[in-house]
Parts: C-alpha cells; sequence; structure tokens
C-alpha cells in the first residue's frame, strides 16, 4: 500500500493530507503533529485575546477526530526529528509510542515557521509571550485577567508594529490595558509606503497607543518577582505587565536541510510549482517553511501567509494523489485592522520597486467609500504604483475607516496579477451601486489619476 506522511498538521499539512485521501481512499496517509491540535486559524488569534472570539474551539476548522473519521491516521504529539532520504524513512519521537522509525512513499513537509526572538536580557520572562500558538496564547490570556499576586494587569507593550503587532494592540485596548507599541522602524506597517503608515499612526495614537517608533530594544526588565516590569528601548522604558513579541517568523527547516533539501535566501524550502522540494520527485512542502515564486520580483520569497498555505497544500495533495496542479505564485496581498481603520496592500511598494530596479509613477488619492450622500461616507486612501515606463500596475495599498475600503484591495490584487496597466483598471467593468460604492470606485478614481500622469 502507498503510505504518504505528512509532517504538520495545519493549514498546508492537513489540506494535502484531506486531498490524498479524497483522492485516493486506499492509501495510507499519516499526519503527524508534535502539538495538539489541528486545523486551527493562528490568524485569529489576536482576536481571540481581544474578546471577539470566544473560544479557541471556534478557532478550530477540523479536530484530529475529525480527520480521523475522513480515514486519516493522526498522530498528535509526535515530532519528526530526522529524515533519511535514501531509505525513505522517517524518525519519529511520541509522547505514546516513544522513538521510531516510519517508512513513506511520499513525504510532505508542512512544519510552518517559529516566531523570531531577540538575544535581549528578560526575554524569557513568563509574562513575555508570543500570539502563534493555541496554548501559548491561552497562557498569554490567562496573563490577561490576573497576574502573580492576583491583580489585573493595567499595561501591555507590544515589540514590533507589523501586521500581528497592530492587531495584538487593538486587542489590548479592547481589554482596557494600556498599550505601547515599540519598533525599530519609523512607521508601522513597513510593508506600507510612508503617507499611509504614517497615517496608520495617527490612528493608534489617536486610539490613546503610545506609539515608540525608531526604538530599538535593549532589554525587557525584570523585577524581584521574575516577571518582567518594563521594556527599555535607546529611547526610553516603558512600563509593562505583559509583554508581546510580535517581530515576524522564520521557517522551520532545521529538519530538512539537515537532510540536504535546499533552502533560501530567507531559509525557506525550495519547491517548484508543482510543491515538490527542488530535486527530490517524492519529496513535498508547502506553508510557511517554504519560499514561494514571487510573480513580480520573479524570484522567490518568504511570505507566510495562511492564504498561501492552504492552496500551496491543496496542489501538492493533488499532484501526490496523482493529478496536475500548480501553485502560480505569490504578490503579498494582506489586509488588517486597527480599530474602525483598516489596511491593506498588494505588490510591491516604492522602496521594493526601486530594490528591484524599477523606475514608478505612483498616485494617492483620497475619496469617499460609498456614494458622499448615504450614511456611512468615510474616507478611504487609495495608492497605486505602476512601471512608468509600460504602465504595468506593480502595487497599491488601502487605508480607510470602513471595511468595504480594505477590500477592494482584491480588485488591486487581480489587476497586479493579471499584469494589467493603469488605463486597464480604468476601464474595468466594476460594480456601482450608493451604498457600497461611488459611481467612480475608489480604485478607479486613483488608476485614472496614475494613467494621467504616465501620459506626461
Amino acid at each position: 500500500m502507498t503510505r504518504i506522511v505528512v509532517v504538520g498538521g495545519d493549514a498546508a499539512g492537513a489540506t494535502t493530507a484531506a486531498q490524498v485521501k479524497r483522492r485516493q481512499p486506499d492509501w495510507d496517509v499519516v499526519m503527524v503533529d508534535r502539538g495538539r491540535y489541528t486545523s486551527y486559524s493562528a490568524c485569529g488569534l489576536p482576536y481571540w485575546v481581544a474578546g471577539d472570539v470566544e473560544s479557541d474551539a471556534r478557532l478550530i476548522a477540523r479536530t484530529p477526530e475529525q480527520h480521523r473519521a475522513h480515514g486519516l491516521d493522526v498522530r498528535m504529539g509526535t515530532e519528526a526529528v530526522g529524515l533519511n532520504l535514501a531509505a525513505q524513512t522517517v524518525a519519529l519521537s511520541s509522547v505514546e509510542d516513544g522513538d521510531y522509525d516510519l517508512g513513506f512513499d511520499h513525504l510532505m513537509i508542512a512544519t510552518g515557521a517559529s516566531p523570531v526572538t531577540p538575544p535581549i536580557p528578560g526575554v524569557d520572562a513568563p509574562n513575555v509571550g508570543v500570539v502563534h500558538t493555541i496554548d501559548g496564547t491561552r497562557a498569554l490570556l490567562q496573563r490577561t485577567t490576573a497576574l502573580a499576586d492576583g491583580d489585573p494587569p493595567k499595561s501591555a507593550v507590544i515589540v514590533g508594529a507589523g501586521f500581528i503587532g497592530i492587531e495584538m494592540a487593538e486587542a489590548f485596548e479592547q481589554r482596557g490595558l494600556a498599550v505601547t507599541l515599540i519598533d525599530m522602524a519609523e512607521a508601522p506597517l513597513t510593508s506600507l509606503d510612508p503617507e499611509l503608515s504614517a497615517e496608520l499612526a495617527k490612528c493608534l495614537s489617536a486610539r490613546e497607543v503610545e506609539c515608540a517608533f525608531g526604538q530599538p530594544v535593549q532589554a525587557i526588565e525584570v523585577g524581584t518577582d521574575g516577571l518582567a516590569c518594563a521594556v527599555t528601548t535607546d529611547a526610553d522604558s516603558y512600563p509593562a505587565d505583559i509583554v508581546v513579541l510580535a517581530l515576524g517568523v522564520r521557517p522551520n527547516t532545521s529538519l530538512a536541510t539537515a537532510a540536504g533539501l535546499p533552502a533560501g535566501a530567507a531559509g525557506g524550502l525550495l519547491t517548484d510549482r508543482a510543491q515538490h522540494v527542488t530535486g527530490h520527485g517524492n519529496i513535498w512542502a508547502a506553508g510557511d517553511c517554504t519560499e514561494a515564486f514571487h510573480r513580480l520580483l520573479r524570484r522567490p520569497v518568504f511570505l507566510p501567509l495562511g492564504t498561501h498555505a492552504n492552496k500551496q497544500g491543496r496542489v501538492a495533495g493533488v499532484n501526490i494523489a496523482g493529478g496536475y496542479a500548480t501553485f502560480p505564485g505569490v504578490i503579498g496581498t494582506a489586509t488588517t485592522r486597527f480599530g474602525e481603520t483598516y489596511v491593506a496592500r498588494t505588490g510591491l511598494n516604492e522602496d521594493e520597486a526601486a530594490s528591484a530596479g524599477l523606475r514608478v509613477e505612483s498616485a494617492t488619492t483620497t475619496t469617499a467609500v460609498t456614494t458622499g450622500y448615504m450614511p456611512g461616507a468615510v474616507a478611504m486612501m487609495v495608492k497605486l504604483l505602476a512601471d512608468a515606463a509600460s504602465g504595468q500596475l506593480l502595487g497599491g495599498q488601502i487605508l480607510g475607516a470602513s471595511p468595504l475600503a480594505a477590500k477592494r484591495i482584491d480588485s488591486v490584487a487581480l489587476a497586479v496579477w493579471n499584469a494589467m496597466t493603469a488605463e486597464d483598471l480604468l476601464g474595468a467593468d466594476l460594480s456601482y451601486s450608493p451604498p457600497v460604492s461611488p459611481v467612480w470606485d475608489p480604485v478607479q478614481t486613483a488608476a485614472r489619476v496614475l494613467a494621467s500622469r504616465l501620459e506626461r
């Protein structure tokens, strides 16, 4: 019997396993994971902390028991500790079954990524944490209820002002804590261009988040009780009952690279578009442990997103089971919110375009998210970038006080994805109704300004 071993039971791994079993029900599909949970939404963890999601159970799409009911051999508390590619075996270490080797015909590596932890004093204090797993987030959530002395916490410091940092600032602000957001960069969300990130910083300050930007963290101060009590930067010290590190993630590839599998510049495994690990016909990889082909930069990049992981897992599952599918690449489309402010981006920003040797023209416009005479006609900013010579759209960014603003990034993403020009987007047949859009959609208003500038 053909055996597929999947290492990792979240988005990419579970999608692969389910896809293979659905297409090849007689195959032995074994999915191992060192944790306790499968198929859960890590992206929803900040909203659990905020209280928007009532329990961790709401974040779990499919439990181990549910996967088993669909025919998968799911082994939790089981870590892959070694690979023998010549023998086609994976060495496993199980809490219940001890150490053993398991043979495979195909191996899927979906080991995800781990949070970046800076090498600074105090980082190991028990009230310093990350938002990455259900168990880790539960421990953090318990800290928001009471400290070691039983008193509720009053202040939280978040180190890192990327997507997770912004979402955690909102979560703690909703819980009534005094929030400080620290980043060594001069503004939040550096994947945005300065004019939009500056607007986001204003929104943070308006909700009384203390923004300490342009300040590298030097240490986390620990009190006599062993708990973190402040975060020190090169400019100041900020009191903290809770500290969250939100400094991004690195791909978990030590298992694979120790076996000689190839990794890229960012440390992620390299694959072809079928999700084979490069040079290995029966070894596959998907999700946050991989690098993906960037359609604009034309090279592999590390962009860990759940959307990519699920799509790559599907592609791998189809191909392992004997079908044909390819993963066409990424362009970095993402969105989040802070309070009533929604932000989104896709493609390249100005710095990324310049680093790639591209000369761009851009346009930034502010319009109403709906027809101006309708209730809720709040403002939204749109920035579009295009190649100065060809007019091809290279990226876009949006900020506005409505989800209707942020979701429009998908129109821009499709235009960038399909190499459309500003003129193409300007002429596209988009919908109009006063409650949802002006007669000129805000994205097309920006495209009109950009197309005019490109004509000069």
